[in-house]
């Protein structure tokens, strides 16, 4: 079946005037604006890709490698495993300094640079009823709580959102919860010698959460009775193996061999020495390399800057956008290979220590205390982030790919358009009528007449051709 097409236009007389409709100029007209429309789309959508798309060189890889392969070694001789880490001990007497000025600012005045001295002290000022850390019977049966493993097992202790939660329900319950063997363990602390702040709910819940943290502070550089560097709280990352556990119990859910397992690593490299403190100390070379590879990269950009850019032209926006740090995926990329680069370092020197130390086996210890989290925590972000701007860009790119098409499209249609607006723009030929209305120019209105039937392709045999055809139509002739 043959497919025709037309275009349909009105012709309207008036008041002796013919009106023809500019359908072809305004479908022209709304073309050209959607024109406009995808051209600014396609720029839209070409600035996403280049946000998206890093712009690194050799240099940037080669800075970015060497920061990372400084920083790992950095772990590997002045992080290594608690115990023995060089920059530990300067974070050790870092917390300890911040808890007696904590202490100070609760009301301490007892001796200035006495650490036990201000952590006893915030002992009694937060004190909460599962601060229990020996005892015989059911303590010793039970749990086997012992000085190096209470702030582990005491789910009060936890630096988390569960631990939060299990500090306050002990606090209004007077009780003590602990996880010991897959298993949690309440128990009721029947001396009543504890009673929490407050007249009503929230004042209460205010004073529980008070309690929560300011009994974590006094604890985390040990307790007013530790010799030594003493028990610090247990880092988030261990705390989740217990807090796991916890969850599954209050869903009635049995702890599998896997949970207890990872908890039982956890506490043994808790009660070694791997503690809020230390996982602090891994974030120091994370942290330089991440400072190191932002610097690298603003000061190539500023160098770029005042170089190539005229005197005339330069502002601090201008140089903000080119050297900024933070949001361009060039920067980002350059992040992605440093931390990488660390983490090689990082996990080889654990595994050869690990496998050094085992004796012909791989010690697992070994290997999770030198193992940098923080570092491997930064590069799963950065790995996640190049991912989401891969699949980001892919799709940005098929549309990109779609919005030329279209604009094909439009432009095929506004050249349509235009061959139809010159076939019809036949504006002399339309005032045919006034020519009628004057006698001695009825011949050009025959004409004009003629011509406008030929543009719109009226059959010959249909075609008034002189003034005695149009008479004879008019008195219901033939033609």
């Amino acid at each position: 079946m043959e497919n025709n097409k037309a275009v349909l236009l009105e012709l309207v007389v008036d008041e002796q005037k013919c009106i023809f409709p500019n359908t072809i100029s305004e479908a022209l007209i709304d073309a050209n604006d959607e024109r406009i429309n995808l051209e600014e789309q396609l720029c839209e959508t070409l600035e996403t890709i280049k946000a998206l798309t890093p712009e690194c060189d050799k240099y940037d890889y080669i800075l970015s490698a060497s920061s990372g392969a400084l920083c790992g070694i950095i772990d590997v001789f002045l992080v290594g495993k608690p115990g023995e880490s060089p920059l530990g001990e300067i974070t050790d007497k870092w917390f300890a300094n911040r808890t007696i000025d904590f202490a100070k600012l609760c009301g301490y005045t007892g001796e200035k640079d006495s650490l036990s001295s201000a952590i006893s002290f915030l002992e009694k000022k937060f004190k909460i009823p599962y601060d229990q850390s020996v005892g015989g019977g059911i303590f010793r049966d039970l749990i086997n709580l012992t000085p190096n493993n209470h702030h582990f097992k005491s789910l009060g202790h936890n630096p988390t959102l569960l631990g939060l939660f299990f500090s306050i329900l002990n606090q209004f319950t007077n009780t003590s919860d602990f996880v010991s063997d897959g298993e949690i363990i309440s128990l009721n602390n029947s001396d009543g010698k504890f009673e929490l702040h407050g007249d009503n709910i929230p004042s209460k819940i205010f004073c529980g959460i008070a309690n929560w943290i300011g009994h974590l502070i006094s604890d985390v550089s040990g307790s007013s009775s530790s010799k030594g560097r003493g028990m610090g709280i247990p880092s988030p990352i261990l705390a989740w193996s217990n807090d796991v556990i916890a969850i599954k119990r209050k869903l009635n859910i049995p702890a599998s061999e896997f949970d207890k397992s990872v908890s039982e690593i956890a506490l043994k490299l808790f009660e070694k020495g791997y503690d809020v403190r230390f996982q602090t100390t891994q974030a120091i070379p994370v942290f330089i390399n991440e400072m190191i590879v932002r610097l690298f990269y603003s000061i190539r950009r500023l160098i770029k800057y005042f170089i190539t850019v005229p005197p005339k032209e330069k502002n601090l926006a201008m140089l903000w956008e080119t050297c900024e740090p933070f949001s361009n995926a060039t920067v980002k990329r350059m992040l992605t290979v440093a931390h990488g680069t660390f983490c090689l370092i990082d996990i080889g020197d654990a595994s050869i220590r690990a496998i050094a130390t085992g004796g012909g086996t791989f010690n697992i210890s070994e290997f999770l205390m030198r193992f940098n989290v923080v570092g491997i925590g930064r590069f799963t972000i950065s790995l996640y982030g190049e991912v989401k701007r891969g699949i980001k860009s892919k799709k940005t790119n098929t549309d990109v790919t779609f919005i030329k098409r279209e604009t094909i499209i439009v432009d095929d249609y506004i050249e349509g358009l235009k061959t139809l607006s010159e076939a019809y723009d036949d504006k002399e030929l339309l005032n045919f009528i006034n020519d009628f209305q004057t006698s001695n120019l009825y011949e050009d209105a025959f004409a004009k007449s003629v011509r406008l039937a030929e543009l719109r392709n009226v059959p010959d045999e249909k075609t008034v051709k002189s003034k005695a055809e149009i008479d004879c139509y008019f008195r219901g002739g033939s033609i």
